[in-house]
């Protein structure tokens, strides 16, 4: 049920220690505050810190809750029992909580929780990082853009919307290419060396298209993926031509408050005023993601009935791609219905469309990526989403 891809997720790092997320008093979260541009390379205490309140340390915009809060409704469930196999050990969802480095963890089905945990002094009200799990909030806000008549297609070329790129290699890029990770330029995604490109992409879009139009074509169009935090900023711009407005607004106004979530959330920005990074940023509680792993769930359905994006859009988002077979419109793939929303350090908002579950993973793993730390993910979400998807508990 469960393919193993997480190698394809770009194992640069030496093998992890597993620790438990250190315990940071959040009343005291301004003593471990590190260098904000040092973000990826903190470590402890400091990247808890950090991580929970990234509004502090950077520009941000709100989104803002309405008035109104979707329920989600509870039924608490005994996991004492569960074990899951790793290299040869049976190990416990506490296993897991403290080998992930876990900050929050709710695992619902048929939108019930039957779990939800904090740890390290987070609860319900903090706002924690998100990462690349933006990205695919950034394509559900694409296929919005498309429903609401902004944009025609997805095989509409990039530069139609930013003529800059006219005459570059992303010239022959369409906004599916881009959406798929398939672009065809050349870029290194290698959070653990200061020169590559993910660690030298310049902040603000104007220079950021300047940057990406210097890159090289290495392969055709739509033929190979390549992971690419940089152009999926462009995917943000692509919106912000087309809606003539910025993401966080279109956010709110289209999810967050007629889908009922709960808390504000916010979005790092460029600069103070400028645009959202939309290939990370967003911050958001731990039943907020579950409330977008579940508004994914229904295609886009509010509350209402009425559609926020075009009937197909999920689907084809959770479509694997020409270029690789783990990949849809910034959604990573498992086969069989489950697919996710996975951002660095371990954030990540799991979905089986067959049992209808969630389990959404907050936390503060010791590397961005690690080969440790993502085997152990898979194993856990692979034996609890088979647990809950053989059951018959008349959820």
């Amino acid at each position: 049920m469960f393919r193993i891809v997480f190698g394809l997720f770009a194992l640069i790092f030496p093998l992890s220690l597993w620790a438990a997320a250190p315990y940071v008093n959040p009343d005291k979260d301004a003593e471990y505050f590190g260098d904000p541009q040092q973000l990826l390379f903190l470590q402890g205490k400091a990247k808890v810190a950090a991580f929970r309140n990234m509004e502090t340390l950077f520009p941000t915009r709100k989104i803002e809750a309405g008035d109104e809060t979707s329920p989600l409704p509870v039924a608490s469930r005994d996991f004492s029992n569960f074990t899951y196999p790793l290299n040869g050990q049976q190990r416990t969802l506490d296993d897991f909580v403290d080998s992930g480095e876990i900050v929050g963890l709710l695992i619902m089905k048929k939108g019930k929780v039957l779990l939800e945990r904090y740890e390290a002094g987070n609860n319900k009200n903090t706002l924690w990082t998100s990462y690349s799990i933006s990205k695919s909030v950034t394509s559900m806000l694409l296929g919005a853009a498309i429903k609401d008549g902004y944009i025609q297609s997805v095989d509409e070329k990039i530069s139609d919307y930013l003529p800059r790129l006219k005459g570059t290699a992303y010239d022959q890029a369409t906004i599916k290419n881009v959406l798929q990770m398939s672009s065809g330029t050349q870029w290194n995604e290698d959070y653990a060396d200061p020169s590559s490109d993910v660690n030298n992409t310049p902040g603000d879009v104007v220079n950021l298209i300047q940057f990406l139009g210097t890159k090289k074509r290495i392969a055709p169009a739509g033929e190979r993926f390549s992971y690419n935090t940089g152009e999926t900023n462009l995917v943000g711009a692509v919106l912000r031509a087309a809606i003539g407005n910025n993401l966080a607004s279109y956010l709110t106004d289209k999810i967050w408050i007629p889908y009922g979530m709960e808390s504000d959330a916010a979005w790092v920005l460029e600069a103070p005023n400028k645009g959202e990074f939309s290939g990370w940023g967003l911050n958001t509680t731990l039943r907020d993601s579950a409330r977008l792993g579940l508004f994914a769930l229904g295609n886009g359905k509010l509350r209402d009935g009425s559609m926020v994006l075009p009937d197909s859009w999920m689907k084809d988002s959770t479509t694997p791609s020409k270029g690789f077979d783990g990949y849809g419109y910034l959604w990573w793939l498992f086969g069989d219905g489950v697919y996710a929303a996975l951002g660095i350090f371990g954030q990540s908002i799991f979905t089986d469309t067959n049992s209808e579950t969630i389990i959404v993973s907050q936390s503060a793993w010791n590397t961005a990526v690690g080969e440790d730390y993502q085997e152990n993910r898979q194993a856990f979400m692979q034996a609890m989403l088979q647990m809950l998807n053989e059951e018959t508990d008349g959820l």
